[in-house]
């Protein structure tokens, strides 16, 4: 049985490849989407990559993964630092939650160094590019595979 996976992207994050290469590489959004769901097939989990510029967007998909019992790997974006909303969404899961961020958030502007959603998640990976989420989607088999 393949387990569904939502891998969430927050704001400015489908500007990949073009916002600022050398924060975030070179790689286009659509080259996320193909490494994670690829790299979902390897580990036997059946990948679901979106992205959203809108905090509602986020907090619903958030709330289907919470009623559905879906694993979710979460690059919140911008919304990382002040969504309160968002965490407490992310607060009512019923599976494990990964905070990812291309970016090492503590290397960067002071903003950045608060993350609302890192004392609920399952734990946080950062600063490996988008190697971040192939390390978060690793983790998640792992978890599932342990219960």
């Amino acid at each position: 049985m393949t387990t569904r996976v939502m891998v969430l992207n927050g704001p400015n994050l489908g500007r990949l490849g073009s916002r600022e290469p050398d924060v975030y590489g070179s790689t286009s959004y659509t080259g996320l989407v193909e490494r994670c769901t690829r790299l979902g097939e390897e580990l036997g989990l059946a990948v679901e990559v979106h992205e959203t510029n809108s905090e509602l967007q986020m907090v619903q998909w958030l709330h289907q993964a919470a009623d559905e019992r879906i694993p979710v790997v979460i690059n919140p974006g911008a919304f990382t630092h002040y969504s309160y909303a968002m965490r407490d969404a992310a607060a009512q899961r019923t599976a494990p939650l990964i905070e990812v961020h291309i970016s090492n958030p503590y290397a960067r502007e002071a903003f950045r160094h608060t993350s609302v959603i890192a004392a609920i998640a399952s734990g946080t990976i950062a600063g490996f590019g988008l190697g971040s989420y192939e390390l978060a989607l690793r983790a998640l088999a792992e978890q599932l595979v342990r219960g």
